[in-house]
């Protein structure tokens, strides 16, 4: 008799608590209070226990009743989100999207990206990996990710680009470091004498060379959070995004560096979307490439003009 019981009867049994009595679903469901009542009384009977107490002039729910309700409302959740989920792969949506960020997109935006995804699409597995520099694009061009955001220096050959944000780059070095106590423009043969604290990547068939190099005493790390660890500890100096140091620069922890070599807008940096020319680009692609804009411009913003010499 379990197997005869149907949605719709468990739909009812929630709307009669809901809605405070069998008349008041009645009307709610468009059927007069008699059905609710007979559907009421089969579902207790398939059951075989008894959801209301009858002895009241309005019935009320017996024990058993109360914790199967709870049972009753999962089911009928779940039945709307299964509705939902097949709904969504009709309008083409994806079963699974892998995305590669590079190290300099930031944390926040990140985070509430995914977090918002997570959300409005349940049903899609969202997979994400971290990176720096081609090894990016190099997932996406292998095909273990659709999406990526990458640098201006990554190997994007063979991929589509799509603008998403610029990130200024500023040179810095820690409080106590020798650069800092230095006013104006910086030689490059001074710069020379110190280690100079670069991003370079793992490997790869993609190899990107080091950038913004003027010192021949470099150390190369794999990752943002180093780098920027061995900068607050004074061992070098290097570039950073203007975002990620903002605090420190305001506090004095760190200090802005002025390269001789370098312009004031040197390193503003573009960060792009990339993708296989053959994506085909569901509802839940298509809303990480808008939502993704939408949270770099909130964190990192346009550009700010550099101090004035």
């Amino acid at each position: 008799m379990l197997d005869a019981i149907t949605l719709d009867q468990l739909r009812t049994f929630v709307a009669v608590v809901d809605e405070g009595s069998f008349s008041a679903a009645g009307r709610k469901l468009r059927r007069v209070q008699s059905a609710v009542s007979h559907a009421m009384a089969n579902l207790e009977t398939q059951l075989g226990v008894q959801l209301w107490d009858r002895s009241t002039k309005i019935p009320t729910l017996t024990g058993e009743g109360t914790v199967l309700l709870a049972a009753a409302r999962r089911i009928c959740a779940d039945v709307d989100a299964f509705k939902r989920m097949a709904e969504g792969f009709v309008e083409g949506l994806e079963s699974s999207i892998a995305l590669a960020v590079d190290a300099l997109l930031p944390v926040r935006a990140l985070v509430d990206l995914c977090r918002e995804f997570s959300a409005k699409f349940p049903s899609v597995q969202l997979r994400l990996y971290t990176d720096t520099l081609s090894a990016v694009s190099e997932l996406v061009l292998e095909g273990t990710c659709q999406l990526g955001v990458v640098g201006p220096a990554a190997q994007t050959q063979g991929l589509e680009r799509q603008h998403l944000s610029t990130v200024r780059m500023i040179p810095v070095a820690a409080k106590n470091h020798p650069l800092a106590q230095l006013q104006g423009p910086v030689p490059t043969q001074v710069l020379a004498e110190y280690v100079n604290i670069v991003l370079s990547e793992r490997g790869g068939s993609r190899q990107t060379a080091d950038q913004g190099l003027l010192s021949s005493n470099v150390w190369r790390v794999a990752d943002l959070h180093t780098k920027h660890a061995f900068l607050r500890a004074g061992l070098g100096w290097g570039n950073m995004p203007e975002h990620l140091v903002q605090e420190e620069l305001a506090s004095g922890q760190l200090v802005r560096l002025r390269p001789a070599a370098w312009g004031e807008d040197q390193w503003v940096l573009s960060l792009s979307i990339v993708y296989r020319p053959d994506l085909s680009k569901g509802p839940a692609t298509r809303w990480l490439l808008e939502r993704m804009t939408e949270l770099c411009l909130r964190d990192i913003g346009p550009p700010q003009p550099g101090p004035s010499p």
